[in-house]
């Protein structure tokens, strides 16, 4: 399928180097990997492919800027954080179309993540100017105590392949305000959002070497050898937990302060009373959102078993409605699955729910042709065996368990390792807090089906991770805190 002009234009604006220390190079070793369209299985381009050896210069670029970066004034900060925004705003079509051909996101989609990620710019633009620290007279009343938070120092960013630009901005524009440098390793699947928000940046005013991009084939050799460096100070990731615990363990070496994003497995509870109208849109929502390439997706809807035959009915109806294609052309509600290996998996679990006794209400199967398409399904009567339950599904697939106590909801779904992030939908406010202390999960969306904000601090708890990104919160995960004692006189 050949490009349109206008993404060719596009693609042809991205830089194909690697971001070092200010400039756009050719990998050490020459070599290069491409970018391909998920929808169409075709290569869009091929940039450099970094070698340790680079992730170590871009650590070293890093380390050179750091001093100097620190030293910034926070307005100074501040403003070209909030230059980014607003650059980030006025190119918000562009950046949306990058997304759509790299990932395969609906056009729709991805001009809100757009919206999204900027968000976080324009947060911590005004986060820059606002750490505060502490002076006040020790109990004994012999000296005075100063609490001041300083920048941890360089930082480490590993970035997953379904959010390309947020989880750039989510990462990188505290760490900015918070005055730290940067290396960071977009997803193999998705560097090119990265490199050209990197452009941004050195547009909006950020000085060389403050941000170093190193897309590379070869992840664990480069993470592991700037990982194994004293001079690093912070590791970011988000991804799947089994890589953050490994991640974790080679951090530890250095004692290395580090956030952790980790897998999530939601439940959607929507009790008796619920008002279903509201219901379905939040699941259609918190499902398919991204083609259900999220972290935060409802991965078991748990419906009480007086309206979950309703429920479902609706549902259906409405996924059975949505148009399928590539992302990029408007109008579309579900896009490519990003690779062959997603695409297999999703099936998979589909295939598990159906041999462990559930029923298929819509879709359920793989599309034929070019790109990685698989069909928005509905499944009814899940059972506590099936895969769907214990594994995060990663797409447009829905699959419904009933219960009938309220307990018995709780049970279900706080019996899993993870803990990211929970919805609940009913009309009893009193009900809503119940869940509000007894779902195990570090966010919780109650009748609604999005939760996450820039101004919120979003992360998890369980196996779903450390820290904190985004809110009040976000800024202190790149702040160290200094207490100096003075006598007093």
């Amino acid at each position: 399928m050949a490009l349109k002009p206008n993404e060719q234009a596009l693609l042809d604006s991205v830089q194909t180097g690697l971001g070092i220390g200010g400039k756009w190079e050719a990998s050490t070793s020459g070599a290069t990997m491409d970018v391909q369209d998920p929808a169409t299985g075709e290569t869009i381009k091929t940039i450099a492919d970094a070698t340790v050896e680079d992730a170590v210069r871009a650590l070293d670029a890093a380390v050179a800027a750091q001093d100097s970066w620190a030293a910034t004034p926070t307005r100074e900060r501040s403003n070209i954080l909030r230059r980014a925004f607003d650059l980030l705003m006025e190119r918000k079509e562009d950046f949306a179309l990058l997304m759509s051909m790299e990932m395969g996101k609906p056009i729709a989609e991805a001009r809100g993540e757009v919206n999204y990620g900027g968000e976080f710019l324009r947060w911590f633009s005004e986060e820059a100017v606002r750490v505060r620290g502490d002076y006040r007279d020790n109990p004994e009343g012999t000296g005075h105590m100063v609490v001041s938070h300083m920048p941890v120092g360089p930082t480490y960013f590993i970035t997953p392949w379904n959010f390309p630009l947020a989880m750039a901005t989510r990462k990188i524009a505290p760490a900015l305000a918070a005055g730290c440098t940067v290396v960071i390793k977009p997803a193999a699947l998705t560097p090119l959002t990265t490199i050209f928000f990197a452009q941004l940046l050195e547009e909006a005013g950020v000085p060389a070497g403050v941000v170093n991009v190193v897309p590379t084939s070869k992840s664990g050799a480069q993470s592991s050898a700037i990982l194994s460096d004293p001079r690093l100070r912070k590791l970011s990731f988000t991804g799947s937990t089994p890589v953050g615990v490994k991640l974790l363990e080679a951090a530890a070496q250095n004692v290395l302060r580090t956030s952790m994003e980790l897998g999530g497995n939601a439940p959607f509870i929507v009790f008796e009373d619920a008002d279903l109208d509201r219901a379905v849109e939040g699941v259609l929502l918190a499902k398919f959102r991204n083609i259900g390439q999220a972290c935060t997706a409802a991965n078991r809807i748990i419906v009480h078993e007086s309206v979950a035959d309703e429920f479902a009915r609706r549902v259906g109806e409405k996924v059975a409605a949505m148009t399928i294609g590539r992302g990029a052309e408007e109008g579309n509600d579900i896009g490519a699955l990003v690779d062959a290996k997603a695409v297999s998996n999703t099936a998979r679990l589909v295939a598990d729910a159906v041999e462990t006794g559930a029923t298929i209400v819509t879709g359920g199967e793989t599309i034929d042709g070019p790109g990685n398409f698989f069909q928005p399904t509905v499944i009814d009567n899940m059972s506590p065996q099936a895969a769907i339950m214990r594994e995060e599904i990663f797409g447009p697939v829905l699959g419904i368990v009933r219960f009938s106590t309220e307990e018995e909801a709780v049970e279900i779904a706080n019996n899993t390792e993870y803990g990211l992030i929970s919805y609940v939908f009913t009309e009893n406010i009193h009900r809503g807090h119940r869940m509000i202390e007894k779902l195990e999960t570090g966010m919780m969306g109650l009748n609604t089906g999005l939760a996450s904000n820039a101004a919120a601090p979003f992360g998890g708890v369980k196996q779903s991770g450390i820290g904190r990104e985004g809110g009040f919160e976000g800024i202190h995960e790149f702040l160290s805190t200094k207490y100096t004692l003075i006598p007093r006189t």
